[in-house]
């Protein structure tokens, strides 16, 4: 019988993320047998600083490379939808950051060509994968907070606060038209949708670009970097920095959410509170171990996360036992490990947790409206063909 162990995958991208999908991928067996980075010079160099065994110079050659069952693709947006097409043209299974693809025209060709391949394809919205979120997914699923009315929360972070902080995700043909949205606000979307069953019907949206001239480095910059370049350009920028949306759910439940990249202090804030007709459950991602869970007429609880007391879903994801920190980089193997459940198989599986190339499709197209409602200043339906 086929083990992780027997399996080979490839990443695209050695930055933030694509070291992140790397060290999930060892910490679960999968064999990392080679990367792909933007220059033959820039892969040599990470592989070594990785211990990856190979440095492909083209998506080709690692695409002819036998040993590769699996590719995870990393790069900037722009790259995802051509790489993602190869990859299944090739024959191979996909993983992919998000966004899927720039629009939606894409996604949904790759939609199409990945159901057509039978290979399996994933989405990288890794946030489902804190097991407490695994928890509350089943929660709602089983009536525990009652039928949905209300769903808020916020995405915040604050690496772009100034006008030197530079990356790539700030131009629109290298990181798409929304930013903040399709950056961080597609976790917060997808993991609603994901947690309570129901889809987004409509959006009011109001987009913000509050720091409109940035001012972009000669060199390279990081993802997350402090470094303050001193050889800027001036650019002009037309992506939001801020945007706040009202939302209507399949099923009657409204909602609200506020996303930034500008907010002081939140490093990596994703909240939400989920309010049922019996129960309400609210989570934050700085503090991922712990849920509330609110009541009427009894006392409010906190659930430290702790496999001996989570329902079977949460237990599932649970690495640690209680009173060990699980945290970011622990979704990436959670996440992982029910990927390669369905590689071994060689097949998608019906009943999935992990987010497919169709949920990343999805948030393409309430990107659209939400595009559409900012634009016209009012609500505006999400349109599935």
């Amino acid at each position: 019988m086929t083990q992780r162990g027997d399996i080979g995958a490839a990443v695209i991208g050695s930055g933030f993320i694509g070291t992140v999908h790397i060290e999930a991928l060892r910490r679960i067996g999968v064999r990392v047998v080679g990367l792909l980075e933007s220059s033959p010079e820039l892969g040599i160099a990470r592989a070594a600083e990785l211990g990856v065994p190979v440095s492909y110079p083209s998506l080709d050659e690692l695409l002819a490379d036998e040993a590769v069952q699996v590719v995870h693709v990393t790069s900037p947006n722009a790259l995802h939808h051509a790489q993602a097409k190869a990859i299944l043209a090739a024959g191979r299974h996909v993983i992919c950051e998000k966004p899927l693809a720039m629009t939606s025209d894409e996604s949904a060709e790759l939609v199409a060509l990945a159901a057509a391949s039978g290979r399996v394809n994933a989405v990288n919205f890794n946030l489902r994968f804190y097991p407490l979120n695994q928890h509350v997914a089943a929660l709602v699923t089983d009536g525990g907070l009652g039928d949905v009315r209300l769903v808020t929360g916020h995405y915040f972070q604050d690496w772009l606060l100034y006008d030197t902080d530079w990356n790539w995700r700030l131009e629109k043909d290298t990181g798409g038209a929304l930013r903040a949205v399709g950056d961080i606000g597609s976790h917060w979307l997808d993991l609603m949708s994901f947690l309570t069953g129901r889809r987004v019907e409509a959006v009011m949206a109001d987009l913000s670009t509050f720091i409109p001239v940035r001012h972009r480095p000669a060199g390279p910059v990081l993802t997350f970097s402090t470094e303050r370049a001193t050889d800027t350009v001036p650019v002009q920028i037309d992506t939001e920095d801020v945007a706040t949306i009202l939302l209507h759910f399949e099923g009657g439940a409204r909602g609200t959410v506020a996303i930034s990249q500008l907010s002081a202090g939140r490093k990596n804030s994703l909240t939400y509170q989920i309010d049922g007709a019996a129960s309400a459950a609210a989570w934050d991602s700085e503090q991922p171990e712990q849920l509330w869970i609110g009541h009427r007429d009894r006392p409010n609880e906190l659930l430290l996360r702790n496999p001996a007391l989570m329902n079977a879903a949460g237990a599932a994801a649970a690495r640690m036992p209680g009173g060990h920190v699980e945290g970011f980089a622990d979704t990436f193997a959670a996440a992982f490990t029910a990927v390669y459940a369905d590689v071994i198989a060689g097949t998608p599986s019906a009943a999935r947790a992990y987010a497919n190339f169709a949920d990343g499709h999805e948030e393409m197209l309430v990107g659209d409206a939400v595009l559409e409602s900012s634009r016209t200043g009012h609500w505006v339906t999400v349109v599935r063909t």
